[in-house]
């Protein structure tokens, strides 16, 4: 029965990161800066609830910690993002991609506030780990390709280094919980 709880939630887990990976690809033209800053901006929020959750829910050091790193570092790039787009005129708009990101992140979330104690540690490390790889990639791959704005283009590849900061510390804790449910 534990193992197959953990399979259910390494799938879905998985069909969110795919159907994320698919509404990216699918924009044909890429999105515009409006959405651009609109798919940050949810990514941003999404992070920032998720690491609020571990922190209530976690007892857990390292897990707590990385949540905290989380709503520290996404507030803080949500208030960037905010500015910038105010400075540029630009409002958010809502695209195929922010509206996948905010409907698998309400799965998600009730999976979160479902689970507790080591479970709840193992899903929220892994669904960051493939949460973080997922963004990255769109990061890489249509954000910043797509943004037509110099400035916004550079506040995203300005970020770029932190939003992988933040994967490779999701995979150390990863790692860490890994071991120690083996001893």
């Amino acid at each position: 029965m534990f193992k197959n709880k953990f399979s259910f939630m390494n799938a879905a887990v998985a069909m969110a990161v795919v159907a994320l990976s698919h509404q990216v690809v699918r924009a044909a033209d890429g999105p515009t800066d409006p959405q651009i800053v609109g798919i940050v901006l949810a990514a941003d929020q999404i992070d920032v609830e998720y690491g609020k959750i571990a922190i209530a829910k976690s007892k857990n050091k390292a897990v707590r910690e990385f949540a905290q790193r989380m709503v520290t570092d996404h507030s803080a790039v949500q208030e960037s993002v905010i500015g910038l787009a105010a400075k540029l005129g630009v409002t958010a708009a809502d695209s195929p991609t922010s509206e996948g990101l905010k409907s698998g992140a309400r799965e998600i979330t009730a999976k979160l506030n479902a689970l507790k104690g080591k479970e709840f540690d193992k899903f929220y490390i892994e669904n960051e780990v493939s949460y973080h790889h997922t963004v990255n990639g769109a990061v890489a791959s249509v954000l910043i390709p797509n943004a037509q704005n110099a400035e916004l283009k550079a506040a995203l590849e300005g970020a770029q280094p932190l939003f992988l900061k933040h994967e490779e510390h999701a995979r150390m804790v990863q790692a860490g919980h890994a071991k120690m449910a083996h001893q």
